[in-house]
């Protein structure tokens, strides 16, 4: 990965995680999705059919979430 490459995980607010930057994403079976450095949308709602990826499953469900990542002092 060049230097200038960078990975960021954005906390969407009731929403999926968004990566983006050149990422390998593995299942917990070790299986590789081919995102080929694409921006992807990551369940955190559980409800996606199509997990680990959302599908907006979260927007009918209300999903609320309430963890923030921690700000570092």
């Amino acid at each position: 990965m060049a230097s200038d490459e960078v990975v960021e995980i954005k906390v969407r607010d009731n929403g999926p995680y968004k990566v983006t930057g050149p990422v390998v994403l593995v299942d917990a079976d070790g299986n590789r999705y081919d995102v080929a450095g694409r921006p992807v949308a990551l369940c955190r709602c559980g409800l996606s059919e199509t997990k680990p990826f959302c599908d907006g499953a979260h927007n009918a469900a209300e999903f609320e979430a309430t963890e923030r990542a921690p700000q570092e002092g």
